[in-house]
């Protein structure tokens, strides 16, 4: 097993990055800016990352670049179209533009034609409603219209492998989350002064950036193995990979928010600091497709 980043793996990183830096909100009010989303959109279109897995990358690939689109706060739809694209490789079929139901409910749905929902080894294809308030203020979502419909049947094998695929991209969505909201509050430690120093040089602080630190590295540890497991290991044991990475990254990322509203102090917890919107992030992608401890077939103190 090496799951080591290539060459090529470290530039598509850096391409989302740049992406999500360069239009991603940066502020609260950023998230209102519509003609900022629009180009946001138009540049996430042509690169084409949401039709990665039909064009052939790897499960580690996709991961990467939902890891970097969390940590900018991308607020344009990728978790969802990607996941579609996959099911419509798997069947054979040319994809539309489409998302993700879980449920009742579709998540991306900004600009979606249908919904696809995976019931079993039977997809499903729906209707995408009216949007509906969601605590993920930088995703759109809304409830299935109209009664499903069958698009195709997959094997045991292959919906087992695209259940690994759906709990690692939403995995590495918990991990950017925590990467950005840490980045947050170390760069507010840096610069928020209290007796005349900077609240970073104080002890207490330190320690409660670097335990997040510590958190995430961790996070990067069982992400990436369960990202190369997707395509590389037997359907069960990608899915267990993915629920243990699942569980540790969702209680690390929760801990790392909550130390960044901490850090942030009273503005912390104002509407103005992005920390609530990383928190709401981390929590709407702990519930897409949630794991329990009881789930897994080996230990997990």
């Amino acid at each position: 097993m090496d799951t080591r980043l290539t060459s090529e793996h470290h530039q598509l990183r850096e391409a989302a990055a740049r992406l999500a830096d360069d239009f991603g909100p940066g502020s609260v009010q950023d998230l209102d800016d519509e003609s900022r989303r629009a180009r946001l959109a138009k540049t996430v279109d042509s690169t084409g990352w949401r039709s990665l897995r039909s064009d052939g990358a790897s499960g580690v690939e996709v991961a990467l670049v939902a890891e970097e689109f969390a940590r900018g706060l991308v607020d344009v739809p990728f978790l969802g179209p990607v996941l579609a694209d996959d099911l419509y490789r798997v069947l054979g079929m040319d994809p539309l533009p489409a998302s993700i139901a879980i449920g009742n409910v579709v998540i991306d749905a900004d600009g979606a034609g249908a919904a696809l929902r995976l019931a079993g080894t039977t997809v499903q294809t729906l209707g995408v409603g009216e949007a509906r308030d969601a605590a993920d203020l930088t995703r759109v979502t809304a409830a299935v219209a109209g009664t499903a419909g069958t698009l195709g049947e997959l094997t045991e094998e292959q919906a087992k492998r695209w259940y690994a695929l759906a709990l690692t991209v939403t995995t590495a969505d918990l991990v950017g989350a925590s990467r950005g909201t840490h980045t947050l509050a170390t760069e507010y430690a840096k610069v928020r002064e209290q007796y005349g120093s900077a609240i970073g040089s104080y002890q207490a602080v330190a320690h409660l950036l670097a335990e997040g630190l510590a958190l995430i590295e961790g996070s990067v540890s069982v992400l990436r193995h369960a990202a190369w497991a997707v395509d590389e290991l037997p359907p069960d044991e990608a899915v267990e990979a993915a629920r243990v990475a699942k569980i540790y990254c969702a209680r690390a990322a929760l801990a790392v928010c909550e130390m960044s509203i901490q850090v942030h102090g009273g503005i912390g917890n104002t509407w103005e600091c992005l920390a609530h919107v990383y928190l709401r992030r981390v929590l709407a992608a702990t519930e897409a497709w949630p794991v329990k401890l009881e789930e897994l077939t080996i230990g997990l103190s």
